[in-house]
């Protein structure tokens, strides 16, 4: 409960009610179309590697019939049987379990050899793919500014006045996942889960992006911890994080009114001290950091707004 309140901002009314009538498929429906996916990928993996189920069932120690349930969606396997059935293929588990569409081999290949990577060689790499595969979304992602970091940080506050200094429009990204989703934060969690607030926050994210080419967007604290709309923002933003100590941003949320984490403050102060070392590196992957503790707005923004001039100095000018 402490993440959700530190992650999200104050619940606001709701700006219309429910989803138009749409019936999402029930909780049941969706497990049985990925057991579906699941037996269809390891019966493909079966048959690329010229395996009968007769072969597969001895090297990995699972029944032949119980290989026939779980190739054709009935098996409800656990995670220790999948592993051996992946294992007898010389095949990933993860490759099996993954949500979406299958990967294309050359996607398969290029990410074990990143895999053999160094860390250092790894951001190398990063940089060179995105330098030759224009990954850094369309020109002028200098135009958009995107702060990221912890409910407390400032970001509400930093955002608004230099999007003003900016002359440029100041988007709350908890207001537009209210919109797009026609719920308040809480009801979306409340129906959806986190699943459906990640669903909500990309596509929010994404109309956002076609809508203000220029802005200042002030991010949920849990945006960085999917890999898909983070990625999408780092491409498209130039991204601050607003970095801040534990007890400011405790002490900022109670300032906003909130006395909930106060009732189980040490609790509250550990996960919050966790949540922070967990998000750490994916938080050091904006383009700027900006501390605010023991300083004034004004001094903040005077940062960002400084850091956003010079990166706009250093882009090359074929982007500008």
């Amino acid at each position: 409960m402490t993440q959700r309140l530190i992650d999200t901002e104050l619940p606001r009314p709701s700006r219309s009610g429910g989803d138009g009538g749409r019936r999402a498929p029930c909780a049941a429906e969706l497990h049985q179309d990925y057991l579906k996916v699941l037996g269809d990928r390891v019966r493909g993996a079966r048959a690329r590697r010229g395996m009968s189920r007769k072969i597969l069932a001895r090297d990995s120690g699972v029944s032949e019939r119980y290989l026939a349930q779980l190739e054709t969606g009935q098996g409800n396997i656990s995670i220790g049987l999948l592993r051996q059935v992946a294992q007898a293929m010389s095949v990933p588990v993860s490759d099996l379990v993954r949500e979406g569409a299958d990967r294309p081999i050359e996607l398969t290949l290029l990410v074990q050899r990143l895999e053999r990577l160094t860390p250092e060689d790894l951001a190398e790499a990063n940089r060179l793919l995105t330098a030759r595969f224009r990954m850094d979304g369309a020109a002028g992602r200098h135009d958009r500014v995107a702060l990221i970091g912890l409910r407390g940080a400032g970001k509400t506050t930093i955002g608004r006045a230099l999007a003003a200094d900016l002359d440029v429009p100041f988007v709350e990204m908890a207001e537009e996942i209210e919109a797009v989703s026609g719920m308040s934060l809480d009801k979306i969690f409340d129906l959806s889960g986190q699943a459906g607030y990640r669903r909500y926050e990309k596509r929010a994210l994404e109309q956002v992006l076609n809508n203000y080419p220029r802005s200042v967007i002030a991010t949920g604290g849990s945006i960085v911890s999917e890999p898909e709309t983070y990625d999408l923002l780092l491409n498209a933003c130039f991204t601050v994080w607003v970095k801040a100590s534990p007890e400011d941003h405790m002490n900022r949320v109670v300032a906003q009114g909130d006395m909930r984490p106060m009732a189980g403050n040490r609790e509250a102060m550990d996960d919050l001290r966790r949540i922070l070392a967990n998000r750490e590196q994916l938080y050091s992957k904006a383009d700027a950091v900006v501390e605010t503790t023991g300083r004034t707005v004004d001094e903040a923004v005077s940062d960002v707004r400084r850091t956003v001039a010079a990166a706009r100095e250093s882009e090359p000018a074929a982007a500008k």
